[in-house]
């Protein structure tokens, strides 16, 4: 009888443990279905503009970037971004003569902080065996920091300062704001290699909601518009805004003559490489 007393006690106490680690180890994969991410891109990244009004390809360069992603579930993520680039182009890439003749330049590095959603078309579960990869749509938008520059026999110049379209000696043309932003939209594909790195590719495309990326967008104001110097020579802002003369024809900035195209803004994208780092297991939920 003393036997079976104890024996129905420790059945019962197994029982308790075993159910506790039974709702325990439930609840624990509930709790880790959908985790954080950390992760980091690198890749190249392309401006198309008043520069580059033809697609051209010739000006890749360097970005690099750090994020934080959420899961919310196996399809829908969001994640804050910033990234570090450098963009630039020149009319000595372009095939037309205008341009040719025109021979402007710019470079800018720029400073991006992004907010995108992310939504996968397939399941994605970091670590599992059978739900380990998916293409997926990235959507957002950012707000970026640029301040374009340009060379002149070696030294470095700030555009902005300069006012090479007449920016704040005319009242209808007020000098532009070296912030912005820009609307996002792109896609990639994701792996995941084990339950704590997913390595991807993605490709993101912004519309820029400036059209000074390149201090390119109106028209000249011609040299009237740029006292000289005490002795009598042009000034770094007069060279800067017409470069015309170095191509050994008439200069083309005549007042009034175009010199960018002011109805459409600029754009640029990223390819990039990512790898991110899960906080925690992510675990298949029963």
């Amino acid at each position: 009888m003393l036997l079976t007393r104890i024996h129905l006690r420790i059945l019962g106490v197994a029982g308790c443990l075993l159910a506790g680690s039974l709702l325990n180890r439930a609840v624990a994969q509930q709790e880790l279905s959908y985790v954080g991410e950390l992760g980091f891109t690198a890749g190249g990244a392309h401006y198309f503009g008043d520069l580059n009004t033809h697609g051209g390809l010739k000006a890749v360069k360097p970005t690099v970037g750090i994020y934080y992603r959420k899961y919310f579930n196996d399809y829908v993520g969001a994640r804050a971004q910033f990234r570090y680039m450098n963009l630039g182009y020149s009319d000595v890439y372009s095939s037309t003569s205008y341009q040719q003749r025109r021979n402007l330049s710019f470079n800018t590095n720029l400073f991006e902080l992004a907010i995108q959603g992310d939504f996968n078309f397939f399941r994605f579960e970091p670590g599992s065996e059978d739900y380990r990869f998916s293409p997926y749509l990235t959507l957002g938008a950012s707000i970026f920091h640029f301040n374009p520059y340009a060379y002149l026999e070696g030294n470095k110049y700030f555009l902005q300062p300069m006012h090479t379209e007449g920016q704040g000696l005319y009242p209808e043309r007020k000098p532009y704001s070296l912030f912005s932003y820009s609307y996002l939209i792109g896609g990639g594909l994701k792996y995941s290699l084990t339950s704590r790195l997913n390595l991807g590719l993605e490709v993101l495309f912004r519309f820029a909601q400036t059209d000074y990326l390149d201090d390119v967008s109106t028209t000249y104001v011609g040299l009237s518009a740029f006292p000289t110097k005490a002795d009598g020579s042009a000034t770094i802002a007069a060279v800067l805004q017409d470069r015309s003369y170095a191509t050994g024809t008439v200069p083309i900035g005549e007042p009034g003559r175009q010199r960018g195209n002011s109805r459409d803004k600029d754009q640029f994208a990223t390819v990039e490489l990512t790898l991110g780092i899960l906080f925690t297991s992510y675990r298949c939920k029963f």
